[in-house]
């Protein structure tokens, strides 16, 4: 019970300390977020004294102390979205954020409310303080800054200003000023910003974020053209611009092939990902060094992490350069080749060598302290995670995912996941033994160790020979957790994507009850998770006991309805799937054809992507088919009636005479 006690106060201090290194929020958002952040951090001394209090904590406190771990929980995630979150986002959707603030203020104010601080052994000078930020919370609760509605109605302005519509030159000044997006640096935090809001949608970002990003392409050509050398300070001096000396030159307009779709900068060392897609070199690398596993344009699964460079783009570019007077981008060094040589200092090996000390000694105290850190070093750079491997601590880490400490074992999936980021670390966690480890922490442990579990397994399982080994473990923790978890945690469909592709693994996927999970991840309020979950249905459907699943979930209106109004994604992984259901089983194309699915599949067969348009020509053909037996079935039947009406016919009129 004491060490319980001790491991939720200490998850408090740690929650607390992470809160505390949050700074810079964005100007709309500052003054509410500042005091927040600042009231948050006055709790830490109570933590401290209960931590270091010999007394036992009341039932009901404790009790209160967990809800407010989760209420600190939220407001980590809402103060750090405040401070690297997308500033045009949070003026668009003030209200949204606003109502979740209050909504965590709420929550933090009901959590110190069922502390009994005179039972707590704490100092007098604590308690005072702790109540003083109570009594803060309370205020908090119904107040409202007043928004700055000029900054939200000239955005609002932009947003829905078509796109060949002329827009006021003051209006872009203002929201750019006020925003604070003047520079290179600040535009491409604010593109990274929305970049990351569309992983986290899974690929399907919706019209608003999609319209914030051209709002934002706006705002930095605006940028760009009051400031013509913001891109190319420095210009040949034997190139000067045509027309120098009037003042009246501009930047010449860089072609949108030329632009990286992270940052929408010109294009110093193109390369390209395993999709096809293109990008500046330093930007997809801090896209990969985040944990990121999927193309950020196409939101498709990368199949590998390796940068080919793009020598025609580059090429193309230099002489777009020399054309119009701008001296060449030149090509930066690559710092980030695969090394022999360690780039780190004695006393980072030294600090490294110290945790995977605590890792092994027997203090849980230690332990968890350590795997923390490890855990921030693993996630701060790829130098990191190359020394943490080299100095041994993936097995120290592997050997702790069967800890009963939830926190430790919390840390050290995490850092596993941070590790598995280096290409080369993912072979080592495997030969580590840690499969076995992750599965356990996906059965057992917290919510959040169990979605860092799954991300950890996602991440393993991009390397096709880690597929397998993987895949023996069984997906039935995977599928617990796309029913159980929370939208994150659903993100664990990459993860199955990746395992069901084995055929060994559809079945077992099948038998633990994927299939129900996934029909419902496709009708669900807010459908975050539809692409993943028709791309998992599409593959489990060419396997008989897949398809005799999605049959009995009657599934067929879904596939419909998604083939008429889906993405051009989700039309052709609906289609695969009902091109599997038809396969030899007229009922399932009986249901399609009642449900209006002719039409859409037409469309689809002209307007789809290519493979959606084999399909859709697939399914178009057995309707067809179907159609026209349905006919001739018909006729033959109306036939046989009337052959059967004539041969009745005399008899009857010879019962006529008769009488």
């Amino acid at each position: 019970m004491e060490e319980e006690k001790g491991a939720v106060v200490q998850s408090l201090i740690d929650t607390v300390n992470e809160i505390a290194s949050i700074s810079d929020y964005r100007y709309t958002v500052k003054k509410q977020y500042c005091n927040l952040a600042r009231r948050l951090k006055l709790l830490t001394p109570m933590f401290e004294e209960i931590r270091e209090s010999k007394e036992p904590i009341p039932e009901e406190t404790a009790k209160a102390l967990v809800l407010l771990k989760q209420a600190l929980d939220s407001a980590k995630e809402l103060l750090r979205f405040g401070s690297e979150g997308s500033k045009i986002y949070l003026v668009l959707e003030r209200e949204q954020i606003m109502n979740k603030y209050h909504e965590v203020t709420t929550q933090l104010e009901q959590a110190l409310s069922g502390i009994s601080y005179e039972n707590l052994d704490i100092s007098d000078e604590v308690k005072e303080q702790v109540e003083l930020v109570h009594a803060q919370f309370r205020r908090a609760k119904g107040r409202v800054d007043p928004p700055d509605v000029e900054l939200y109605e000239d955005l609002l302005s932009l947003y829905n200003k078509n796109k060949d519509a002329e827009i006021d030159p003051a209006v872009l000044r203002r929201s750019s000023e006020k925003l604070q997006l003047k520079g290179i640096a600040d535009l491409t935090q604010e593109s990274l910003a929305l970049h990351e809001m569309v992983a986290a949608t899974g690929g399907d970002p919706g019209e608003n974020i999609e319209k914030m990003s051209m709002l934002l392409k706006k705002i930095k050509d605006f940028v760009q053209t009051e400031n013509p050398n913001m891109d190319a300070p420095v210009r040949e001096k034997n190139h000067p611009p045509s027309g120098s000396g009037n003042g009246n030159h501009k930047a010449p307009v860089i072609p949108e092939d030329f632009r990286c779709p992270i940052s929408l900068e010109l294009m110093k060392d193109p390369v390209i990902v395993s999709t096809g897609q293109t990008y500046e070199r330093s930007c997809i690398e801090k896209w990969l060094e985040a944990g990121h596993s999927t193309c950020p344009k196409t939101q498709q699964s990368l199949n590998c992490t390796a940068l080919t460079p793009n020598y025609v783009l580059r090429s193309l570019i230099a002489q777009w350069c020399e054309a119009n007077g701008i001296e060449p981008p030149k090509r930066p060094s690559s710092s980030r080749c695969n090394k022999t040589t360690s780039a780190y200092s004695p006393a980072e090996l030294t600090k490294i060598e110290i945790l995977l000390h605590k890792l092994t000694s027997g203090s849980p105290e230690d332990q968890r302290s350590a795997a923390g850190e490890i855990r921030l070093l693993a996630k701060r750079n790829a130098d990191n995670r190359v020394a943490i491997a080299e100095a041994g601590a993936i097995p120290l880490l592997v050997g702790l995912l069967s800890t009963p400490d939830s926190r430790i074992q919390e840390h050290a999936v995490t850092a596993l996941l941070n590790l598995s980021i280096c290409e080369d670390n993912k072979g080592s966690i495997i030969s580590a033994g840690a499969v076995p480890g992750i599965v356990h922490v996906l059965k057992k442990g917290s919510m959040e160790a169990r979605e860092n579990a799954a991300a950890t397994l996602f991440s393993l399982s991009v390397v096709d020979e880690n597929k397998v080994t993987i895949g023996s473990s069984g997906p039935s923790p995977l599928v617990t957790l796309l029913s159980e978890g929370t939208q994150r945690g659903k993100r664990c469909c990459n993860c199955t994507f990746q395992l069901v592709h084995l055929s060994g693994n559809k079945g077992k996927a099948v038998r633990a009850g994927v299939v129900p999970t996934l029909m419902r991840l496709l009708t669900e309020r807010g459908g975050g998770m539809v692409d993943e979950a028709l791309a998992i249905l599409a593959i489990l459907a060419s396997h008989p006991e897949g398809k005799a699943a999605i049959g009995s979930a009657e599934a067929v209106s879904v596939l419909v309805e998604v083939i008429g109004n889906g993405s051009p994604r989700n039309r052709e992984n609906a289609a695969a799937v009902l091109v599997h259901l038809c396969a030899g089983d007229q009922k399932y194309l009986a249901e399609a054809q009642e449900l209006g699915v002719m039409g859409p599949l037409v469309d689809l067969a002209q307007n789809g992507t290519d493979r959606g348009k084999r399909k859709a020509q697939q399914l178009i053909e057995r309707l067809s088919r179907f159609v026209e037996q349905q006919k001739q079935a018909q006729a033959q039947t109306e036939t046989q009636s009337q052959a059967h009406t004539q041969q009745s016919q005399p008899s009857s009129m010879s019962n006529s005479a008769d009488s």
